[in-house]
């Protein structure tokens, strides 16, 4: 895989001045586009588009600089219709309009050519099990969030606490199968995992029952799920395993994401220090 993913990289270098065809990577990857972008946002800790731009602006700084072709030249050579949007986007990537930078010979910030090796960070094995699932519903309520990596998230405290303690036992009351109990949902991330990205977060319950009108409802498709536990420091335990699973699980093993929610099952203790879980997240065969 990690190979694979390199030759990914390998091809973005060598069309960096056309659009990305993710497909086209997806399809050296030997995996979906869905599963590509969300691996690479994992692994690389930026969005696949963010990156290509950043390469993209830092070539261009170098011919910028070099002064030996027109502005005009520089900008249509690496996609943009006119100096103005190659001004700003170029003046975003390094803090400096790129005439500025060419008249003064400014410092301009560069994006290094990514390439994935294999470190010994998976010392600790990974438990997990495949599940299949029949349809189900997710049933609660739900909110617009941004993606927090470390911590707790201010927006998801609030939201929580604004439920009524009438409603959160109605929403219990509704699950009937695994994973049992109030779970916290993540939807809607379409592929990016950037700190400050904002996503679905529900607050709710895994049913086949027939849900409340004023509850919001998910329906989720039938298909497979890789199910991980862990256990240890609140919230730390359960972010890194959410890390964990798709920079080193998906990497090692024959299965890929697949469009569909993310379900975690916590449960903390009464100092709110320490956390039981289980992570659930939807996939299918890799080949």
């Amino acid at each position: 895989m990690l190979e694979r993913l390199n030759q990914a990289m390998e091809h973005i270098e060598r069309h960096l001045d056309r659009s990305v065809d993710v497909a086209e990577l997806a399809r050296i990857a030997v995996t979906s586009e869905y599963h590509f972008r969300r691996l690479f946002a994992a692994l690389a800790g930026i969005p696949l588009s963010e990156y290509v731009r950043r390469r993209r602006l830092t070539v261009a700084g170098a011919e910028v600089l070099a002064g030996e072709r027109t502005l005009l030249d520089v900008a249509v050579r690496w996609g943009y219709g006119s100096t103005e949007a190659f001004a700003r986007a170029f003046k975003a990537v390094h803090g400096v309009g790129p005439g500025e930078a060419r008249r003064t010979g400014a410092a301009l910030s560069a994006q290094p050519r990514l390439s994935f090796r294999l470190t010994i960070e998976g010392s600790n094995s990974m438990r997990y099990r495949i599940v299949q699932k029949d349809t189900f519903r997710l049933a609660g309520r739900k909110a617009r969030v941004p993606l927090v990596h470390e911590g707790m998230n201010p927006a998801i405290v609030a939201f929580v606490k604004s439920i009524e303690p009438a409603t959160r036992e109605r929403i219990e009351a509704l699950s009937d199968q695994e994973p049992a109990g109030i779970v916290n949902v993540s939807d809607g991330l379409a592929g990016n995992r950037a700190e400050g990205t904002e996503l679905d977060y529900w607050y709710g319950a895994v049913t086949a029952a027939e849900v409340p009108g004023d509850l919001d409802v998910l329906p989720v498709s039938a298909g497979a799920w890789a199910v991980f536990e862990t256990s240890g420091p609140f919230p730390e335990a359960v972010q890194h395993l959410w890390r964990d699973v798709f920079t080193q699980w998906f990497p090692a093993n024959p299965y890929r994401s697949r469009p569909g929610p993310e379900i975690s099952r916590t449960r903390i203790s009464a100092d709110g220090a320490h956390a039981d879980a289980q992570l659930w997240i939807p996939v299918e065969p890799a080949s």
